[in-house]
């Protein structure tokens, strides 16, 4: 995905957010692939392809990949069913609603060099709508407070906030393997607030590789867990209260 070549990624956003200084030492390990990332690579593709057909966009040819099989075609349906949905309740609202697909969302007023790509951009006034579609299916994905959503909801305002009179945003995780439709709405002007008072200093910070390091589930997808200090020591504090003496001695030790 474009946005896995930017130092500060969307993607990567909940993480160097909680430990600033794991952006670039991540930045000098080399990337790796899994089979979950191909498989939702695929999906992406398809459901994009799907996505464009249904709303009358030039015709492209569809993609072909091992990953895609019955399951994928139903819950990629699935998910285009589901945006063709949020594009008719935008209408009730907006006559002329904007869908942008596989939009490229650039972030860098707030966070430098940053961009991303937004699977379905919703713009019907007053509201801007970003739907994100999650093929995993091993971590549950909540919209609330996302961090990856927000940056791309900024991105969206800076392109569009001077067309379009946008007073609020929201964002949709769709992960289907998982039965979880997620959506948060939130004030534009909230939203503005976290990116000057939380986003712009972390990214500062990221950026020099300035910060504490601080362990957490973010560590999860973190290219330097496995030689963290800071993980490491997290460990052995869980480990000492999980193993900790219990609070009367034994027989044997009163002997």
């Amino acid at each position: 995905m474009p946005d896995q070549h930017a130092l500060l990624s969307a993607s990567g956003a909940h993480r160097w957010l909680e430990c600033p200084p794991s952006a670039t030492l991540e930045a000098g390990l080399p990337d790796s692939s899994s089979s979950a990332a191909e498989q939702g690579t695929a999906a992406h593709a398809l459901a994009e392809w799907k996505l464009r057909r249904a709303l009358h966009e030039a015709p492209t040819i569809k993609p072909v990949s091992a990953w895609i099989d019955e399951e994928m075609e139903s819950l990629t349906d699935d998910y285009v069913a589901f945006v063709l949905e949020q594009l008719r309740e935008a209408r009730g609202a907006c006559a002329d609603p904007k869908v942008l697909i596989e939009q490229r969302l650039d972030f860098s007023h707030v966070v430098p060099g940053g961009f991303g790509t937004g699977d379905c951009v919703i713009i019907a006034e007053p509201r801007l709508h970003i739907i994100d579609l999650k093929y995993g299916q091993g971590v549950l994905v909540e919209a609330e407070n996302n961090p990856q959503l927000g940056l791309y909801a900024l991105g969206a305002l800076e392109a569009f906030g001077a067309l379009y009179d946008i007073a609020e945003v929201s964002v949709t995780i769709y992960q289907p393997r998982r039965a979880n439709v997620s959506t948060w709405t939130i004030p534009v002007t909230e939203l503005e607030a976290w990116a000057d008072q939380v986003v712009k200093p972390r990214a500062t910070l990221a950026t020099a590789g300035d910060g504490e390091f601080h362990a957490g589930p973010w560590c999860r997808f973190c290219k330097l867990a496995p030689t963290c200090r800071a993980r490491a020591e997290a460990n052995l504090a869980l480990a000492k209260l999980e193993f900790a003496p219990p609070a009367e001695l034994t027989d044997a030790e009163i002997a």
